[in-house]
């Protein structure tokens, strides 16, 4: 039909444009074809001028209408938008639910992880890079097995031990035999001693030779239980002078007294233990004594009373676990002879032993097996101990000291008149620090004592500071490089008191470092244990 309607409509408007006849075509074909033609040639043009009259009247229609009524494409367009509005809206007017203590406490550490990924890593000196390699190098070395000890080694070892003579100049053995004489005080007599006793049988532990003691470790209180008054950190610019001693000079920060016609020295000794402390404070005792106590990263807490002198009478460790170990303790009954400065070897007789004097003193230069160390450290006493001491009376009375072996490193090579030691002689500590870490994986409780000694070239005061500043840097490095913890070391220095080759000038052997284990001198066996 709608075919039918256009032709009929070109066939009218043909019949009235086209007044003659088209050429090309017969008479009686004329009337017929001339409005089909047309019609097929005019169709075009009216069909697209139609529809662009509708585009512009639908235009004209769009831009007259108000805009709640443009197409609804556009509105479709702006519908995602309106519902994200619409439910941002929404979350905003909700209550936030309640945030619990675990989910606060999850979210502050992820919040820190954060912070600790953005800082920017510390730069790491070559010191510490250094430190670090000895130590990786010294844990491979002590995790690789022990070497068998072959025939031809042992057929050296006692070569060697066979040709270890003892100088002609040789000192007297024990230190306790190379102190002067007393000096008497005025008005009274000269202290006596009692005679040489032959020494009994060595005993064969710890245990054994504490068996004279009275100590009774279920006894032992917790150095926390007793109230405190906190207080600043006491000023130890100068401590109080005993009575029976003289002041006699202050050499960078360490104070050389002379009693007993001896000359003795004293510093501050926390200054090893608070290094890296977290957290650091004092508490006022009653009968004028002071508790220090060093909290460590890891939570544990080094514990330390100190009579009015600044002697310990008393140090434990406590782990975060609460379990305390004895590191020094000093019986009530006993705090009055600490105070008197009193060197309790006098009440005993002079130390005589039938031991080769390779059993009492190992030279570090003929050790040839590392493991050499850990079995003369472990060794008991050589004599009975009578009670526990303070680390005060064991650092001054050189009887008391005599009681345990020690170990001479005179391997150690000090330049001249300093006490840094040279990065060539670090290693060298490897084989006794071994030892030493040996000992407190098997008892956390142990004490090592640190001697410094030098030789008769200059003069006394200055060798005894030179010394004590000796011992200190060997207990430095021990701690640094390998790990040993400063509360399980004690040092002091002697300087020329003890000589081990008896001579005026200059000798390598004198100039030494000394180690001796004190464990059973200064805590309860069955505590430390």
């Amino acid at each position: 039909m709608k075919r039918h309607f256009r032709i009929v409509v070109c066939a009218t408007v043909g019949i009235t444009l086209t007044p003659a006849p088209l050429p090309a075509l017969s008479r009686d074909a004329q009337p017929r074809a001339a409005p089909l033609i047309l019609a097929q040639a005019q169709l075009p043009e009216e069909e697209e001028l139609l529809r662009r009259k509708k585009r512009e009247g639908a235009k004209r229609d769009e831009q007259r209408a108000p805009r709640a009524e443009r197409p609804a494409q556009r509105e479709r367009a702006e519908r995602p938008a309106a519902r994200e509005r619409e439910a941002v809206r929404r979350r905003a007017a909700e209550p936030e639910p309640a945030i619990t203590e675990e989910r606060q406490k999850r979210r502050k550490e992820r919040e820190a992880v954060k912070r600790r990924a953005a800082e920017p890593e510390p730069a790491i000196t070559e010191e510490r890079v250094k430190r670090r390699k000895e130590r990786e190098a010294a844990r491979q070395r002590a995790a690789e097995p022990e070497p068998a000890i072959t025939e031809e080694r042992l057929k050296r070892r006692k070569e060697r031990e066979a040709a270890i003579r003892r100088p002609e100049n040789a000192a007297r053995l024990f230190d306790s035999a190379k102190e002067k004489p007393l000096r008497r005080r005025p008005g009274g007599a000269e202290p006596d001693q009692p005679a040489r006793a032959r020494a009994e049988r060595l005993p064969e532990s710890d245990a054994a030779a504490q068996a004279r003691a009275s100590t009774d470790p279920v006894q032992i209180g917790s150095v926390i239980s007793e109230k405190g008054r906190r207080i600043e950190r006491p000023r130890r610019e100068r401590p109080e002078v005993p009575e029976g001693a003289e002041l006699v000079r202050e050499v960078n920060n360490r104070f050389i007294f002379r009693t007993n016609n001896t000359y003795f020295i004293e510093r501050p000794r926390e200054e090893r233990f608070i290094i890296d402390a977290r957290e650091v404070y004092y508490e006022e005792l009653p009968r004028s004594r002071q508790r220090e106590v060093v909290v460590r990263p890891d939570g544990t807490r080094i514990v330390t009373i100190r009579n009015r002198w600044g002697d310990v009478v008393r140090r434990v460790k406590i782990l975060p676990d609460d379990r305390e170990i004895v590191l020094v303790y000093v019986e009530d009954d006993y705090y009055d002879e600490v105070l008197e400065w009193r060197d309790p070897g006098l009440d005993l007789p002079p130390l005589d032993l039938d031991i080769p004097v390779r059993d009492y003193i190992l030279d570090a230069e003929w050790v040839e097996d590392p493991g050499d160390y850990y079995t003369f450290l472990d060794q008991p006493p050589v004599e009975q101990v009578e009670r526990t001491y303070s680390l005060d009376e064991v650092r001054r009375s050189a009887r008391i000291r005599d009681k345990v072996r020690r170990i001479d490193l005179d391997i150690i090579n000090f330049e001249f008149g300093s006490a840094q030691i040279p990065e060539s002689e670090i290693g060298k500590l490897e084989g006794v620090a071994g030892a030493m870490q040996r000992l407190l994986k098997e008892n956390p409780g142990e004490t090592f004592l640190i001697e410094g000694h030098t030789d008769a070239v200059g003069a006394e005061v200055a060798n005894l500071a030179l010394s004590d500043q000796r011992a200190e840097a060997v207990a430095t490095a021990l701690t640094n490089v390998f790990d040993i913890p400063p509360e399980n070391m004690e040092t002091q220095g002697y300087g020329e008191q003890y000589l081990k080759v008896e001579t005026q000038e200059p000798e390598r052997e004198n100039r030494r470092v000394a180690i001796r284990r004190i464990t059973p001198l200064v805590a309860p066996v069955a505590s430390s244990e």
